[in-house]
């Protein structure tokens, strides 16, 4: 199989390339910006998971979490009178963070089946207390009444989602070039030594446990911001949004765009929901069938998931 070798300026090209076919999407498919939208935050979701699993090597199945309290963060602070959207994502980012922070002392501490088991509670937990405090969250029925205020003060959210998907784009890309800052950081290469080998680093002296914890704290804020987007967006907050249904399903498009690779969650949350969308047309009655079959074959044909079988045909240069 022939290799094609990129030098880092053509990839850096090739990643220009890729953020502008999106933002052209405001103008060639204006009828679809809303699951664009959709496609923008749960990539962004995935991207944050990527942080914990695929560089921390910190094994969660329960990221939806932080995705629902984020949401119910931004949901309940515009609901009681401030619907400014950049003020929810930091709120959404601070509750997500200190929950993450507080919660990585019991998650890091463990075994990988231990870390599994805590991560499920805790969303388990999560989810039964929003049901119970119908008060507050409204229960099964959702949060409504989320009433956003225009972005920057000009751009109001509108029924085409012209407005909710450039936000997006703009609070996804912020956030994702400040993710891709901290991972190519000494920090970002000490979690990946310890995801390779923990003992080697504890072994030079690297402070495994605490990075552990801060990667974890991280990793948290940007799940609370991408639920924050989407409560925003929606302007809707539904339970859902703290299932253990909605973990696996991010969990499911970080392994197929492949974990541990910077543009993973974002490719695999564009294919995976196309394809959700194309099969659900195709056989609205047995189209998690054919998710299921698509799924399987591009895990064993793709090891790695896409960029990983991507990874076999193009190499970049180091220098």
């Amino acid at each position: 199989m022939a290799v094609v070798t990129l030098s880092r300026r053509q990839a850096r090209a090739l990643e220009v390339l890729f953020w502008l076919a999106i933002a052209s999407c405001f103008f060639v498919l204006p009828l679809r910006l809303s699951l664009l939208s959709q496609i923008l935050i749960f990539g962004l979701f995935a991207v944050s998971l990527d942080i914990a699993l695929g560089y921390a090597g910190i094994l969660t199945v329960g990221h939806a979490a932080f995705f629902g309290s984020g949401a119910y963060a931004a949901g309940l602070l515009a609901r009681h009178g401030w619907g400014e959207p950049f003020s929810g994502l930091l709120l959404a980012f601070a509750v997500c963070a200190l929950l993450g922070w507080l919660l990585s002392f019991l998650v890091v501490r463990g075994t990988d089946l231990t870390r599994l088991m805590i991560t499920v509670g805790i969303c388990v937990l999560l989810g039964e207390s929003a049901n119970q405090l119908t008060g507050l969250t409204g229960g099964a029925d959702g949060l409504q009444g989320v009433e956003m205020w225009p972005v920057l003060g000009l751009f109001g959210f509108d029924l085409y989602g012209k407005t909710a998907f450039v936000y997006s784009l703009v609070v996804v890309f912020g956030v994702f070039m400040l993710v891709r800052r901290i991972l190519g950081s000494p920090f970002g290469l000490a979690l990946r030594g310890i995801h390779d080998s923990p003992k080697r680093m504890l072994a030079i002296g690297s402070p495994v446990g605490s990075r552990l914890r801060m990667a974890y704290t991280i990793s948290a804020g940007g799940a609370g911001i991408a639920g924050a987007l989407l409560a925003q967006t929606s302007q809707f907050v539904g339970i859902g949004t703290l299932s253990f249904d909605r973990s696996a399903e991010v969990l499911i498009i970080l392994v197929l765009g492949g974990t541990g690779r910077l543009y993973g969650g974002l490719v695999g949350a564009l294919v995976y929901m196309l394809v959700h969308e194309v099969f659900s047309d195709l056989d609205p009655k047995f189209w998690m069938f054919w998710l299921g079959a698509f799924l399987i074959a591009v895990v064993t044909i793709g090891r790695g998931g896409i960029l990983g079988w991507c990874s076999r045909l193009v190499m970049v240069q180091r220098r």
